[in-house]
């Protein structure tokens, strides 16, 4: 059973991360207009950002598809590295920095992945090696994972929520085509349920509610007006951290239960031992 988790953990943040990299460099391909504002934060004029969108773009795509044939430590280590600066580029491009957060999943599933490996990449065979799950996952390995993913969850989450808390105008717009009276309110309650839904599964992860988080954001993620498909898969990194915390969470009961019978076991041995070598020596005492 624990052998079988961990390995739908595995294939569930390596097809994540391969979704970020495709979805991400799909809008290079496309040349997402709003890239520019990116490229400038590093002095890149549009017209030239423009150029260099498909390039940029068409080596994402590549990337990713390499994730779902050989996945190499060094792209998923690589992953982790331009997922974070992509999303910084958001909040230095003048955006709220809600914008950073809720794009964790982009840098943090492919983190996660790299843990749940055992961190082995300090030679240069290594990072050109496939990432897999560590020859020996332990408990505390899978607590190391585990806690990464309720981290990432929880910023996905806080993150979408102030970006409803702040009104921000794309999801605005989106709350009054789906025919919500009132959209500015919409936003505010759902906002809020996302910030407390993501410091619950930090504080107190529960699988279920854990499942049905991961519901809620593959059916809110369809909605997206521009590029639908295109943004959808980019967030895959979101879809693919909460998926690999349910089936993380899934392994300590299991966990648990071995650690808890073999030390009662050990507790119960020491204590009949003790009980006879006690006994001894008084019924010597009291019949000799």
């Amino acid at each position: 059973m624990k052998f079988l988790a961990e390995k739908k953990i595995y294939y569930t943040l390596r097809i994540a991360s391969a979704m970020c990299f495709i979805g991400h460099g799909s809008f290079g391909i496309i040349t997402k207009s709003i890239w520019s504002n990116y490229f400038g934060v590093f002095g890149i004029s549009p017209g030239t950002s423009y150029h260099l969108m498909p390039i940029v773009g068409s080596i994402d795509v590549l990337m990713g598809i390499i994730i779902l044939v050989y996945p190499m430590r060094a792209i998923i280590t690589w992953l982790v590295i331009w997922g974070a600066v992509t999303a910084l580029l958001r909040p230095l491009s003048g955006e709220p920095f809600a914008e950073f957060i809720e794009r964790s999943g982009n840098f943090g599933a492919p983190l996660a992945l790299i843990i749940l490996s055992g961190y082995a990449g300090d030679t240069l065979k290594k990072m050109l090696s496939p990432v897999k799950p560590a020859a020996l996952v332990d408990t505390k390995l899978l607590r190391a994972v585990t806690t990464c993913l309720r981290f990432v969850v929880c910023f996905l989450f806080v993150g979408h929520g102030w970006l409803n808390i702040i009104d921000k105008k794309d999801l605005v717009d989106l709350y009054m085509r789906l025919g919500f009276v009132n959209p500015v309110k919409t936003a505010g309650f759902i906002g809020i349920f996302e910030i407390v839904a993501g410091l619950w599964v930090l504080i107190r992860p529960i699988r279920s509610f854990v499942l049905l988080l991961f519901v809620w954001k593959i059916i809110s993620e369809l909605f997206y007006p521009h590029y639908e498909i295109f943004e959808w898969i980019e967030r895959g990194g979101s879809y693919g951290a909460i998926l690999a915390l349910w089936f993380a969470l899934g392994i300590p009961s299991s966990v648990a239960k071995k650690d808890l019978v073999g030390k009662s076991g050990s507790r119960w041995l020491n204590y009949n031992r003790a009980r006879i070598n006690f006994s001894l020596p008084v019924y010597k005492m009291l019949f000799k």
